[in-house]
């Protein structure tokens, strides 16, 4: 595939990776738009601007991902001179790489690694998250996530045209398939022996739900950026981020979200944290 992730690929866009005096990640334009293969760097400018206004449009700061810098750059003669730079955050380059020429691999390759590390970075950065030690807490941590994404992406696909119920219900299969290799839910169902009444979101432990989260978020961005319009449209774009994010667990040495084991409901879970909780803290069901 075109945009096969491969370790190389990897390396090559954390090779370029700096941290700043406060320990921040950060790569600079002129690092990237050679990577990106731009014959110029004049022609590499007009991707940075449509990114910025990119990250605008999405109700974020420009200036806390897109910082004017003076860069030294090596010349002919061996010798450095200061040029114009952007400082760019790993935000900023996943917008870069959303509005470069798609039909450079290298710049299909840096779409799925930009992606998949920048919505890691979120999770991690995620002060919550970071407190959470175990397995449990991971788990209803997630699961909170998911059902708030499900409820976005939901939203996004009605503005693509998913209207009624049996719609949504082919519209997550079809993101289930790319997922799990073409299994809809209902094989999914049971592929892990559960019941009629049981739902397989319930049943999943943190590494599984982080990869239908990362599904889940990325297909709602992916609508709303690209304007996506019609069912099937809609469809085959759920599709295609599944398969994407099963690409990537795939060529990291993952396991496979079929093969994950099943485990107990999360309500088990739910109770045991109310019971700590008290009354006072009891949630409506959603």
């Amino acid at each position: 595939m075109g945009s096969r992730l491969t370790k190389k690929t990897i390396s090559i866009f954390e090779s370029i990776k700096q941290i700043d005096e406060n320990g921040i990640e950060y790569w600079t334009s002129r690092s990237l738009w050679k990577i990106l293969e731009y014959a110029e760097y004049r022609y590499f400018l007009p991707v940075i601007e449509k990114a910025k206004l990119a990250c605008e449009n999405s109700g974020v700061s420009v200036a806390d991902h897109f910082v004017d810098i003076l860069e030294m750059v090596t010349i002919g003669s061996g010798a450095e001179r200061q040029v114009d730079s952007v400082k760019l955050s790993r935000y900023a380059c996943y917008l870069i790489v959303q509005n470069a020429d798609p039909s450079k691999t290298i710049v299909a390759q840096g779409q799925t690694y930009f992606a998949i590390q920048t919505r890691i970075a979120e999770v991690q950065q995620m002060q919550e998250y970071q407190t959470l030690s175990t397995e449990e807490e991971r788990r209803l941590f997630l699961r909170s996530e998911l059902l708030k994404h499900n409820s976005q992406l939901a939203s996004a696909a009605k503005d693509a045209g998913v209207i009624d119920s049996r719609d949504y219900a082919i519209f997550q299969n079809y993101g289930y398939q790319g997922l799990y290799g073409g299994m809809t839910a209902k094989d999914i169902h049971a592929r892990k022996g559960l019941k009629k009444s049981q739902k397989i979101l319930d049943h999943m432990g943190s590494t599984e739900l982080a990869a239908n989260l990362f599904r889940a978020t990325q297909t709602e961005e992916k609508l709303k950026r690209e304007n996506i319009k019609g069912k099937q449209n809609a469809n085959m774009t759920h599709y295609a981020v599944g398969a994407k994010v099963r690409q990537t667990i795939k060529e990291l040495g993952g396991t496979m979200p079929e093969n994950l084991p099943t485990v107990e409901s999360i309500k088990v879970l739910e109770k045991k944290q109310q019971k700590i909780l008290g009354p006072k803290n009891k949630k409506s069901d959603e």
